[in-house]
């Protein structure tokens, strides 16, 4: 009898010290079952699932893994040179896009979202929404625009990002980008810095009022799927911890 009751007391203990504090067991498998489940776009290791914009296989030039970073290497000739835009090899519509870059001195490059391939288009900035990457200290881009939407952070010349938190090139920053149905998040360095809706009136009044149309008259209409890219600006920029969740 003894051992019986020895028995009872320690199972007791040990479904306690499982739930914890306060919590029951329902609790905790439910937090368990809710976990976030993160997706790495990029290995570390390999190009595996990445590939030039409007091609099938990824750069012979422009980019290298280094240091488990995707480094695009610097021309020196601006977007003329190097090895093109890249994007991963899946569309996604309501996501939650996580990763570090780093920029080199006056360089400038860019994170695109929803964007399309279109063989008439030569670049996946004319159909892509994208979170501007820049040495805000030293490119001329900074200056442009309009209150600051060419910045690092912004919806590039649409929406400025506030704060203007970006740290000085050669440092890393986090970068994050939330979609869920139109409505869009940047979030820089752990602070959101914009959000919009697309497809609102408010939206198509914006873009029309931005350089956009004059590239690609659809700009507006923005799909409601599409890649994920990185972008070639003849600047030397490193990608790293690329991951990715979907809502």
């Amino acid at each position: 009898m003894k051992v019986l009751k020895l028995m009872f007391v320690f199972a007791v203990a040990v479904a306690f010290v499982s739930c914890g504090p306060g919590k029951s067991k329902k609790e905790v498998e439910q937090k368990s079952t809710d976990a976030e489940v993160w997706t790495f776009l990029f290995d570390g290791t390999t190009t595996q699932g990445w590939r030039n914009y409007n091609r099938e296989t990824f750069p012979e030039q422009g980019w290298e893994i280094v240091d488990g970073t995707l480094h695009c290497i610097g021309s020196g000739k601006g977007e003329a040179g190097g090895g093109g835009d890249i994007i991963y090899d899946r569309k996604f519509s309501n996501f939650h896009l996580k990763l570090e870059w780093k920029i080199s001195e006056g360089g400038n490059s860019g994170i695109f979202y929803l964007g399309q391939e279109n063989p008439e288009l030569d670049a996946i900035w004319k159909t892509a929404l994208e979170m501007q990457v820049l040495d805000n200290e030293r490119h001329p881009d900074a200056e442009a625009g309009k209150d600051g939407n060419r910045q690092a952070g912004s919806l590039y010349d649409l929406i400025p990002a506030v704060p203007q938190n970006a740290k000085p090139a050669g440092e890393w920053n986090t970068a994050e980008i939330k979609v869920y149905k139109g409505s869009v998040w940047h979030i820089q360095n752990g602070e959101t810095v914009l959000e919009y809706h697309l497809w609102t009136p408010e939206w198509k009044e914006m873009v029309a009022g931005s350089k956009f149309p004059a590239l690609n008259p659809d700009f507006a209409d923005v799909a409601t799927e599409g890649y994920i890219g990185l972008q070639d600006h003849g600047d030397d920029v490193w990608f790293r911890n690329i991951q990715i969740r979907e809502l």
